[in-house]
């Protein structure tokens, strides 16, 4: 006979926010914040870390919330698109047009989000081994990279939000 995971209440902060949900033990982040809390700017896509379209912050760092338990993101502060509210590289990729179909751009503008929070100086090889952690299926790369250095720049000025 198979068991049923149980259900437990979760306390999470999310966009600056203390959310309550129920979930079982078993669920991933990306699942609690698309089905649970409507927030479905993160994306699934390969359900194992490749792609990176499921990007949230956590502790404004990038991580892939497909690849993590609810249960384990409890005791972070979450940022997810949603909660972005016109950082410097939304408006970056929109000057650039750094997004084709637009489906791995929430995860993009995420992780390059937090390398601009944590790497206002990233030099070039930074800035791509940052970006090979997500893909891009309609090759909008060179605008992607145009658009981070442009927020980095802005950065560099202290010209951020």
């Amino acid at each position: 006979m198979k068991q049923k995971p149980n259900k437990i209440v979760l306390e999470l902060m999310i966009n600056g926010e203390k959310r309550e949900v129920v979930v079982t033990q078993d669920k991933t982040l990306l699942s609690t914040l698309r089905d649970e809390l409507y927030l479905t700017g993160a994306k699934p896509g390969c359900y194992n870390g490749d792609c990176g379209a499921c990007t949230v912050l956590m502790d404004n760092k990038p991580m892939k919330s497909c690849l993590m338990l609810s249960i384990e993101a409890a005791k972070f502060s979450i940022t997810t698109i949603e909660g972005l509210k016109d950082a410097p590289i939304q408006q970056a990729f929109i000057e650039e047009f750094a997004f084709q179909c637009g489906y791995c751009t929430p995860g993009f503008i995420m992780n390059c989000h937090g390398l601009c929070l944590a790497k206002p100086e990233a030099t070039e090889e930074e800035i791509q081994k940052w970006l090979s952690s997500n893909i891009c299926r309609c090759t909008s790369y060179e605008e992607i990279e145009k658009a981070v250095k442009k927020t980095l720049a802005l950065y560099q000025k202290g010209e951020q939000r």
